[in-house]
C-alpha cells in the first residue's frame, strides 16, 4: 500500500533521535532515583531527573 508521501515509509522518529531521547530519559532516572534515595523528597527528585532533560543538546552532540 503506498503512502502519501511517495510510496516511502518514513520513520517517526530517526535512530540518532530516538538514541538520543532514550539516553536523556534513562539519566533522568537514574538522577531521579538516586536524589530520592539520598534523602531527597520524591517531588523535588522528579524535578532533579526532569532537569536532567536538559542534556539533550549535549547527547545530541555526543551521539553519532
Amino acid at each position: 500500500m503506498a503512502s502519501s508521501t511517495g510510496g516511502h515509509d518514513r520513520p517517526f522518529l530517526s535512530l540518532h533521535a530516538a538514541v538520543v531521547l532514550l539516553t536523556a530519559l534513562v539519566i533522568g532516572f537514574v538522577v531521579g532515583g538516586l536524589s530520592h534515595l539520598g534523602g531527597m523528597p520524591a517531588p523535588l527528585a522528579v524535578l532533579a531527573g526532569l532537569a536532567a532533560g536538559a542534556a539533550v543538546p549535549v547527547l545530541h552532540g555526543l551521539i553519532r
